[in-house]
């Protein structure tokens, strides 16, 4: 080949190069900075992102079954990544099967809280994170009453931001019924409508009662620290909040409502600010 023509072209492809490298990182960091991995186990892939430094903070967005990590910066009250990556290494992940999410995994159709729990502490593990605290909203509520029966010694303090609850027994089975089975079977084969049935029956109507993850005895005994939010519509019912928040030792509850008007929303922001320094570990 001609030594010029050999140089042009090798010229070109280093060009070409180096042009794609910025569109491979950009793939790997949101705007904001977030930067996007995925964790593996087994057949379970979590899609997961991180922003910011400090202690961790574990943030589970709203959204019922189809929570992603979307429904934090976009969905919410408030994006708690942009409010609290300042001060705590945030991290959040889509959960399992979220139709608008990266994250995908088997039915446990024996044990669906405790499955979406063993990717939160799955994921907690893979980062090397010990201690943590965690905030969630919606069915982040019933999540996080999960993590304190699950890993009590792990968890310093934990917000619970317009928390599910059980008061309309079959809400929440109708409204994934329809709003995730449908779409997930659609794409996933291995999966019918049928199990999703016996995984929303399992998860929403055997024991439809509180907070669905734990008993009453449980909140009562619980030694760590809860902010609760309570909202009040049919998702997020206001007494059953209430109740958590009387019968919790530590617990400690937002103004009400803190939503509406939305200039009360920058107060609650505030208050969790307070809550979260309050129980952040000093630096060892």
């Amino acid at each position: 080949m001609d030594p010029i023509r050999r140089k042009i072209l090798k010229t070109g492809a280093a060009a070409t190069a180096m042009a794609a490298t910025p569109r491979v990182f950009a793939q790997q960091t949101r705007q904001g900075g977030s930067a996007m991995s995925f964790y593996e186990k087994g057949p379970v892939r979590i899609h997961y992102e991180q922003a910011g430094s400090g202690f961790p903070l574990l943030l589970i967005a709203g959204g019922g079954l189809n929570s992603t990590i979307s429904g934090l910066t976009r969905g919410g009250p408030f994006n708690p990544i942009e409010e609290f990556k300042g001060e705590y290494r945030c991290i959040a992940s889509d959960l399992r099967n979220a139709n608008d999410g990266q994250s995908s995994g088997p039915l446990e159709i024996d044990r669906p809280w405790d499955a979406y729990t063993d990717d939160h502490l799955g994921l907690m593990d893979h980062l090397r994170i010990d201690k943590f605290m965690v905030m969630g909203f919606c069915i982040g509520g019933p999540f996080i009453w999960n993590l304190l029966k699950r890993a009590p010694d792990r968890i310093v303090a934990a917000v619970l931001a317009q928390p599910s609850g059980s008061e309309m027994r079959d809400l929440f089975y109708e409204t994934n019924i329809k709003g995730w089975g449908p779409a997930l079977t659609a794409r996933r084969p291995d999966i019918t409508m049928e199990m999703v049935d016996k995984f929303l029956t399992k998860m929403y109507r055997t024991n439809p009662d509180f907070v669905f993850t734990v008993t009453r005895d449980f909140v009562r005994k619980c030694q760590t620290p809860v902010l609760i939010l309570p909202d009040d519509i049919p998702a997020h019912p206001y007494a059953v909040a209430m109740e958590a928040a009387m019968l919790a030792p530590k617990a400690e509850v937002s103004m009400f409502p803190w939503k509406e008007p939305k200039e009360r929303i920058p107060l609650a922001v505030r208050q969790i600010r307070s809550f979260l320094r309050a129980h952040r570990p000093a630096p060892a």
